[in-house]
């Protein structure tokens, strides 16, 4: 029997770094206190956002356990599980468990390239030995493969997998997984670009993992309510102010890490937590952390803080 189904706004946590393998505690307690506070039906930690991959096993197992404890069951948390390594993720997923997560994510294995009948054997075999129920993570840009629609609607079958994560950016890609899948009530399909989210509720979609919702969780809850009761006036305003975040906050600078030194930026510019990116990637230096600052005081976000 599957699991009650996972919707809404749930943030892929930012992971609050002192340095490259020690946890900013006093940030995460901050982080995961101001992301709850703004009306979240979940949290998502050690995702693309939450550099999982760029941090050691042991931080990462280390960040679950801290953040369940500080979550005390208020909403639901998902961990990612992602590895190279069947066995490692499997391990992860254990322990997730363990600690009281509600659910694990895993993108496909990345370095090889599977095919989709491997991708199925591969998630079949991991939701069989999984205590958790399994949330698919599609993320081609970083795996370098796709998650086909016929794929989605073959796992979905499966007792112990639960849901899609779509990072893809493809709304037709999202649209066709949604329209699939409209007759299977238990399970759910998550956009990861924040600014598509309004277009992927109208479309059928369950929700969002949103990066901005680490800054801005009250703005994207609202957008969520907004779309799900087709408030069009309301979703056009609160779609302005999603686009200007995108536009001008994770736009600043050329890191290959994309909106990651900005969304760490912003952050520790509303005190929530240290500017440290774990290698490869570094924070921004002064002139960008200015304009950051700049940017963020003049977008008129004070109610969604």
């Amino acid at each position: 029997m599957k699991s009650k189904k996972i919707q809404g706004i749930i943030p892929p946590m930012v992971t609050p770094l002192e340095n490259q393998d020690e946890l900013d505690i006093e940030g995460l307690e901050k982080l995961i206190e101001h992301i709850i506070n703004g009306g979240v039906h979940g949290l998502f930690v050690l995702g693309t956002t939450g550099e999982a991959q760029s941090l050691s096993y042991h931080l990462r197992y280390t960040l679950v356990d801290l953040a369940i404890k500080i979550v005390n069951g208020r909403i639901p948390v998902l961990a990612g599980v992602s590895d190279t390594s069947f066995v490692e993720s499997l391990n992860f997923a254990k322990h997730a468990y363990h600690c009281g997560a509600s659910a694990v994510v895993s993108t496909p294995p990345y370095y090889y390239t599977p095919n989709q009948k491997e991708l199925i054997n591969y998630f079949i075999a991991f939701a069989d030995n999984s205590p958790l129920p399994l949330f698919l993570y599609n993320m081609p840009s970083h795996v370098k493969v796709n998650l086909d629609v016929e794929t989605v609607v073959n796992l979905s079958m499966h007792e112990n997998i639960i849901g899609l994560k779509d990072s893809s950016g493809n709304l037709l890609y999202f649209q066709e997984v949604v329209q699939a899948l409209k007759k299977v009530e238990d399970f759910s399909i998550l956009i990861g670009p924040e600014e598509m989210l309004m277009q992927s509720i109208l479309t059928g979609g369950h929700g969002g993992v949103i990066g901005g919702a680490n800054m801005f969780p009250k703005l994207y809850v609202e957008m969520y309510g907004a779309s799900v009761n087709r408030d069009l006036d309301r979703m056009n305003i609160l779609q302005e102010k999603i686009l200007k975040i995108c536009s001008n906050i994770y736009s600043i600078g050329n890191s290959g890490g994309g909106y990651l030194p900005g969304l760490k930026a912003a952050l520790c510019h509303l005190g929530i937590c240290k500017n440290v990116l774990a290698l490869p990637y570094s924070a921004f230096g002064e002139n960008e952390i200015r304009e950051i600052q700049r940017k963020l005081d003049s977008m008129d976000l004070e109610e969604w803080i």
